[in-house]
């Protein structure tokens, strides 16, 4: 893996949102069900929110400029799930209003099973992936 997605991935730790912080603090230490997640991910070409990769699954916290990039967004998601994993989305409202809600729906998820995977893990190789 190259430094820069690294790099990219540890600077969106620094400044998470409280959305992030607050879904992190219910997920991190495998708390949740027992899972590992990490945070801000280096995953193809960009950087994943909260990724589980025992349950293949990706959790993104989305915040208002997300309705500016749907288009991208939706792009982004059909190759992460390509590659058989599974993406859902959360608003940041959503997290910190009923953070509960959010819980048991990435519970389900988990619980689901993702598509098959014909590749090893794809970590990032080369940045954020496509501007947009």
């Amino acid at each position: 893996m190259t430094r820069e997605p690294r790099q990219f991935a540890r600077n969106l730790r620094k400044t998470s949102t409280s959305a992030e912080d607050m879904l992190w603090q219910a997920l991190r230490g495998r708390h949740f069900q027992g899972l590992k997640f990490r945070r801000q991910v280096p995953f193809l070409n960009y950087t994943v929110d909260f990724l589980c990769v025992e349950r293949k699954l990706i959790v993104e916290i989305d915040g208002k400029q997300h309705d500016w990039y749907a288009d991208y967004d939706t792009r982004r998601t059909q190759e992460i799930e390509h590659h058989g994993f599974r993406v859902i989305r959360f608003t940041n409202q959503d997290v910190m209003s009923d953070l509960e809600s959010v819980l048991m729906s990435i519970a389900e998820a988990a619980v689901s099973p993702a598509t098959s995977h014909p590749h090893p893990w794809p970590l990032s190789h080369s940045g954020e992936g496509e501007s947009v």
